[in-house]
């Protein structure tokens, strides 16, 4: 069956065939084009469009393939291109000639559209809810990990100790905002395209209103033209995950260095991670390194849509079809990415001494001794960060701790120093010192876990 076949003389090859069809993608969408028929059936039937008889046949007929998709019995066809032929034509099988009535006052231009946005809509709930599956085990993770001392880096170099807390809690950040982005893409996404037809609108006197209602949109989409060719929704959908990957493979890398035997900051279970077909020893991070990868994979299916967009005329082109196999396969990949990093949170485990010993490392207090010259000496603090760069020198030189110097020593460097200098030389000082709305003070991370706690309860 060739769509439109009444102009044509001669069959399609099968190379036409081939790459015209989309059946093997867009049967995902199966539940989601019944959903729109039966609306759009029931709303033909109230406006006296189709007779209320015809309406209860077409509905009993979709049920019914309904029912053969869900026992796997439904027959795909590729020679009828997409899903919508194919429910068509079956329908057609089921209850006879009047399964073309279905088809009144709509294109599959409108269709499809409307069913992607049904099925994006779910998905998003999907994520949303994955999402907060695993902010729930970050959050429990970090408040049993108060106690923990980690360095906190810039340039990958040990900058200032933090509480490992506090580090996962960046990543709840990260998280909350994502799960912000996709529930933006959902409320812009639910309009509705049924009704807008071809392009232009349908002459037949449907109630587009009553349609959007039915599918529990928020109301029809103003423009047909725009109607059918937007796919900004998708865009967004793929930037959205793109952004959210990008945080997963951080996290990721980070796992991966802290697994490392350089870092030894934490172990990942036996059941994460492989083996070597030649090295017995070796325990690869091989979840996190594909959650790495994977980026890779969504992010380039953001610019192959970006790309397909960027040149096409108003209103419908089919260039448009490629825009399933792009959302689909970015869905997938983000759902088990957020379930497999889940459960790399939940089972690793820290190994406390090692990032306290980190922690204690690189001169990491540093700062706090500059801002100690500033507050207790009243220097300028270029000057403490001068002098506080001497004295790490020193110590460098000599291979030692900046709370290994004696008084005497500090106080060759600069008179002015007293005993009292020590007491924010440790990194449990440091920390606490840190209590600024936002830092890695405990008090402060207590808030931050207090207000997480009531933002995913709620």
């Amino acid at each position: 069956m060739k769509c439109g076949g009444g102009r044509f003389s001669e069959k399609s090859t099968d190379l036409l065939t081939k790459i015209n069809s989309s059946i093997d993608i867009d049967k995902r969408l199966a539940f989601e084009d019944i959903l729109g028929s039966k609306a759009h059936v029931e709303m033909l039937a109230k406006m006296d469009i189709i007779t209320k008889k015809t309406k209860a046949k077409i509905l009993r007929g979709l049920k019914k393939i309904e029912k053969e998709i869900i026992g796997g019995d439904f027959n795909f066809n590729d020679s009828l291109e997409d899903i919508h032929m194919n429910i068509e034509a079956r329908l057609a099988e089921i209850i006879g000639s009047e399964a073309g009535r279905i088809h009144t006052a709509r294109s599959r231009n409108d269709q499809v559209v409307t069913d992607l946005r049904l099925w994006m809509r779910k998905a998003i709930i999907d994520i949303e809810v994955e999402l907060s599956k695993l902010m729930i085990s970050l959050l429990e993770k970090s408040e049993k990990s108060i106690g923990i001392i980690s360095p906190g880096y810039t340039h990958l170099q040990v900058a200032q100790p933090v509480r490992f807390s506090h580090h996962l809690l960046a990543y709840l950040e990260m998280f909350g905002r994502d799960i912000e982005r996709f529930k933006q893409a959902k409320e812009r996404l639910n309009e509705c395209p049924l009704g807008a037809a071809a392009l232009a609108g349908t002459s037949f006197p449907i109630d587009r209103f009553d349609t959007a209602k039915t599918l529990g949109f928020r109301a029809p989409m103003r423009n047909s033209i725009d109607a059918v060719s937007d796919r900004d929704f998708v865009l967004e959908f793929i930037s959205a995950s793109a952004i959210a990957m990008v945080h997963f493979s951080r996290l990721a890398e980070e796992l991966i260095l802290w697994a490392s035997i350089e870092f030894d900051f934490i172990s990942l279970p036996d059941s994460l991670v492989t083996g070597s077909s030649i090295m017995p020893q070796k325990k690869n991070p091989d979840a996190a390194e594909l959650i790495r990868a994977k980026t890779g994979r969504v992010n380039g299916a953001l610019l192959s849509l970006l790309t397909v967009m960027k040149g096409l005329p108003l209103a419908y082109a089919k260039d448009m079809q490629e825009d399933k196999e792009s959302v689909f396969d970015v869905f997938d990949t983000l759902i088990l990415v957020i379930k497999i990093t889940k459960e790399l949170i939940e089972k690793m485990k820290v190994n406390e001494i090692n990032m306290y010993n980190a922690a204690s490392n690189g001169f990491s207090t540093a700062t706090d001794l500059a801002d100690w010259f500033v507050r207790e000496l009243g220097m300028p603090f270029r000057e403490a960060h001068s002098l506080t760069g001497k004295i790490v020198g020193v110590a460098s030189r000599k291979n030692i701790k900046l709370s290994e110097f004696s008084l005497n020593d500090l106080k060759k460097i600069e008179p002015k120093i007293s005993e009292k200098v020590f007491k924010i030389l440790s990194p449990e000082n440091s920390i606490e010192s840190r209590n600024s709305y936002g830092g890695t003070a405990s008090r402060e991370i207590r808030r931050q876990i207090r207000f997480w706690k009531r933002r995913l309860n709620a």
